[in-house]
């Protein structure tokens, strides 16, 4: 029995299959069957890791328990440079290809890329102020997450204004483009020059210096974060795209009229 010509057959089929979701007309509908499974996870994985975060793990032995801010302003401060990396990754796809639903994605990412950025910048303030003395210093860190939230702040500003949606679009993908470079300024801050921040205490090439405890409610605040992200994106590109289609139905309706 020759299963070869199926085999290719099936892998073109299911290729076919995710590129049609770049359609804004069939990500639509996908987009509604996600939102409520990525919401519903976004709120368990919430409801853990606060309770873990605020309940379970230990009090820390120097900070005392003003550190347990860190469940909610590291993995704000971690969704703020990945989303303004997806969002610009969107947006430049939108700028070289032309797509349709790559821009609109850019423009659903980055209202919630902002708003952990501020999270990040408010939590970190707070945990500041009782470990440095201080609500803000001009810190490596702190200053080049401060000119993310502008960069994000600067692109939802641009494309609001300029009315023609495909120029504010190109626009708008030069800024979060050339912004991208702040991002590793952020995360690698505390390598290149001397912070008052610590050290990353999650890396690929070594052990946490964490416990288990405080491990595990890190990692679920991050999936909380992520799939909140997800969720609020998906429902709000929807928006968008209908917006889109009910512009695109007056101006056929004006030309029809003419």
């Amino acid at each position: 029995m020759n299963m070869s010509p199926a085999a290719p057959a099936t892998a073109a089929h299911i290729t076919r299959s995710w590129r049609s979701l770049a359609s804004p007309r069939i990500f639509y509908p996908f987009a509604g069957k996600l939102i409520p499974w990525i919401a519903a996870l976004a709120v368990i994985t919430a409801v853990a890791g606060l309770w873990i975060g605020f309940f379970v793990a230990p009090t820390d032995h120097q900070q005392g328990e003003v550190y347990r801010i860190i469940f909610l302003h590291v993995p704000a401060a971690w969704m703020s440079m990945f989303l303004y990396l997806l969002a610009a990754l969107h947006a430049g796809i939108g700028l070289v290809f032309g797509t349709r639903l790559s821009p609109l994605m850019a423009r659903a990412l980055a209202p919630t890329g902002a708003l952990f950025t501020v999270i990040a910048l408010w939590t970190g303030a707070a945990w500041g102020k009782p470990t440095w003395g201080a609500w803000w210093v001009w810190d490596a860190r702190l200053t080049s997450e401060l000119i993310l939230l502008f960069l994000y702040l600067g692109y939802l500003g641009l494309v609001s204004a300029i009315e023609d949606p495909r120029r504010a679009d190109n626009a708008g993908a030069i800024v979060l483009l050339a912004g991208v470079v702040n991002v590793p300024i952020i995360y690698f801050s505390v390598q290149w020059w001397s912070t008052l921040h610590q050290g990353a205490t999650i890396r690929f090439d070594a052990a946490p210096s964490m416990t288990q405890a405080m491990l595990a409610g890190m990692l679920l605040m991050a999936v909380a974060c992520w799939a909140y992200s997800a969720a609020v994106a998906l429902a709000r590109v929807r928006c968008l795209i209908t917006a889109v289609s009910y512009t695109h139905l007056r101006a056929h309706e004006t030309k029809a009229n003419l």
